[in-house]
């Protein structure tokens, strides 16, 4: 339980701040590796990759998909790679909550390829999803032995 804590709080603490650093200084696109790769500001007023739900459709999804993976981390998290999972995402989560909460939108500046521009809290909740499908693929490797 203590690294699930630990991963929610860095992860959000990292996410926001990363928001109000870019809300602050970022204003033309940065080039980090010519085209491929930059900061570009960006304001997100939908879901994940823009995608825009009807009004109040969208902010009734968010709240049941963040309890709904409080409710899981709760009842599943079992092993470091799973509490370390689940913190990274509620952690991030909770940073797009109160970055929309603030004004809106969530505040988007990593720029890759033609991906859709992503945050600090996309990202924690990425490599999150990546940890419990790991720890899902080593608990049954186990299993199967």
């Amino acid at each position: 339980m203590h690294l699930f804590w630990i991963a929610a709080a860095a992860s959000f603490v990292l996410s926001y701040a990363a928001k109000l650093l870019a809300d602050s200084f970022l204003g033309d696109r940065v080039s980090i590796i010519g085209e491929t790769a930059g900061l570009q500001y960006s304001r997100n007023p939908g879901i994940a990759f823009g995608v825009r739900l009807p009004a109040g459709w969208q902010e009734l999804l968010i709240g049941v998909a963040l309890l709904f993976v409080c409710w899981l981390a709760y009842r599943s998290r079992k092993t470091t790679l799973s509490s370390v999972g689940y913190g990274l995402i509620v952690g991030g989560a909770l940073g797009n909550v109160v970055d929309r909460l603030i004004d809106g939108f969530v505040t988007d500046f990593f720029q890759i390829g033609t991906f859709p521009i992503f945050n600090v809290a996309d990202s924690c909740i990425t490599v999150g999803v990546v940890f419990l499908l790991a720890d899902a693929v080593l608990l049954s490797r186990n299993a199967s032995r």
